[in-house]
């Protein structure tokens, strides 16, 4: 891995110290996964809200909200232990184009993914190289997408394959890291 260059690390720092702060966090849609202390909650957490992370931040506050309502304030529960009964309260979930045929989706694939691929953390970490996370971003969308599904929910996970900075994916992957750091 390349050094970073000293002006870098100091832009970098700055914006620690600008954005890393209670004041900020709390209007943030990173709020929402600072709401859990579980390392699943806070993976399918952030996982949710940076997939509905884009438009008006009171907007996507209010959804993101809302989602961690509807699964029951334990998402890493629900999504394991969830019957099909359950997924019933997601009908007429709407954000912007993300609608309740994606969360019903997104839910049954993050099960998928936490039974067979031990969660979101591994598949991300087991998969970045040192210089890059697109190998990583391109096997988790590899994985999430296993099952079937109805193609327009593929436009809520971006791809770096398909020119994508996947900017929402990359904000998750810092969150779980430093979920893992605690």
């Amino acid at each position: 891995m390349q050094p970073v260059s000293p002006d870098i690390k100091e832009f970098l720092d700055e914006k620690v110290l600008q954005y890393n702060t209670h004041a900020f966090i709390e209007s943030d849609p990173v709020s929402i996964p600072h709401c859990f202390e579980q390392k699943e909650d806070i993976e399918i957490s952030g996982f949710l809200t940076a997939s509905i992370a884009w438009g008006n931040r009171t907007m996507i506050l209010k959804n993101a909200g809302k989602l961690m309502e509807l699964l029951d304030n334990a998402p890493y529960d629900f999504i394991l232990n969830h019957h099909e009964s359950d997924l019933r309260r997601f009908r007429g979930f709407v954000h912007r184009t993300f609608n309740d045929t994606d969360l019903v989706y997104f839910i049954e694939s993050l099960k998928n993914i936490y039974l067979h691929h031990e969660g979101l953390e591994p598949l991300f970490s087991g998969n970045c190289s040192e210089t890059s996370t697109q190998p990583a971003i391109q096997e988790f969308r590899a994985q999430f997408f296993s099952l079937p599904h109805n193609p327009r929910t593929r436009k809520h996970v971006a791809s770096p394959a398909d020119g994508s900075a996947a900017k929402r994916i990359n904000m998750l992957i810092k969150i779980i890291w430093v979920a893992n750091q605690n």
